[in-house]
């Protein structure tokens, strides 16, 4: 603790020696019941950040837009199985072998 530097005066070793003394102490005493001032907390979430309008938004739009072609899909499958697999329009064509 008192490894430091030591300031010799070469006249005057009294008063001046003596509160410098002092003064060097009351600083290694303050260094030593120093308390760490780092603010470890998380910053401050904003709500404007945390829930993205636009975001959900287009989610919502490419979610509809899933949907829409699902149920298409969905009619075109169950029209298939419901008329077996023949074309609408009466044609009769010819299987490929």
């Amino acid at each position: 603790m008192l490894g430091g530097p030591r300031l010799t005066l070469s006249h005057g070793r009294g008063y001046l020696q003596g509160t410098w003394e002092k003064a060097y102490q009351d600083h290694r005493r303050k260094v030593q019941e120093a308390r760490p001032v780092v603010d470890s907390r998380a910053p401050p979430t904003l709500s404007h950040l945390c829930l993205k309008l636009g975001k959900l938004k287009l989610e919502e739009g490419r979610l509809s837009v899933i949907d829409r072609d699902n149920r298409l899909l969905l009619e075109k499958v169950s029209r298939i199985v419901r008329t077996g697999g023949w074309a609408r329009s009466g044609v009769t064509c010819a299987h490929r072998r």
